[in-house]
């Protein structure tokens, strides 16, 4: 039996079980009342844990923020990277990656915009911060890939495609009010990263 076929052991499992009662709680907790409305005493009772093992697992609301939303973020790239495949043009490519990205962070505004700003300002030493870091580099490897299969981006598709993920990260950070749409903010993306392409 190897190493990572051995079952884990009792300390493991705790860890792990509380982990998930955490993760339950703030993902419930965030999603109804939004992170601000939120305390992590609300979580650790929630999650039926003292403050004291909350704050082993994040020091924060904001890394705690990241915990639960990294998970969301990963499946929505993976769904427009998927997407992408079956679309020949490269604007179009684009945006199937995009969509779902904006739907993700717009699913709890508050909280989308909470997100993206613990993205940039979270404390870098944090390992949930570091996965989010990791989640924004698989985008622009994403879209890069896409821009990729067009002859005339092969050359600049990393640099286009950091610009384009800088695009989307201020449309959503900038677009807070609840009556905008999600299909409005993807068009604005969409006309900027259409500007950008045309060449």
């Amino acid at each position: 039996m190897t190493l990572a076929s051995q079952p884990l052991g009792r300390r493991e499992r705790n860890k792990q079980e509380k982990l998930d009662r955490i993760l339950t709680a703030a993902s419930e907790l965030f999603a109804e009342h939004g992170v601000e409305d939120v305390t992590t005493q609300q979580i650790a009772d929630q999650a039926d844990i003292g403050t004291g093992t909350l704050f082993l697992y994040a020091k924060t609301k904001g890394e705690l923020l990241l915990m639960v939303q990294n998970t969301h973020y990963a499946e929505a790239l993976e769904r427009g990277r998927k997407a992408a495949e079956s679309v020949p043009d490269a604007l179009g490519a684009v945006m199937a990656i995009m969509q779902p990205i904006v739907e993700c962070n717009r699913t709890q505004i508050a909280n989308g915009r909470t997100y993206l700003r613990e993205m940039v300002f979270g404390d870098h030493d944090e390992p949930h911060h570091g996965e989010a870091l990791a989640i924004s580099a698989r985008t622009e490897e994403a879209l890069a890939a896409a821009l990729a299969r067009d002859e005339s981006f092969v050359d600049d598709a990393a640099t286009l495609a950091h610009i384009i993920s800088a695009i989307g990260f201020l449309s959503m950070a900038t677009h807070a009010d609840p009556a905008v749409s999600d299909e409005t903010v993807v068009a604005d993306i969409r006309e900027q990263v259409q500007t950008l392409l045309r060449r």
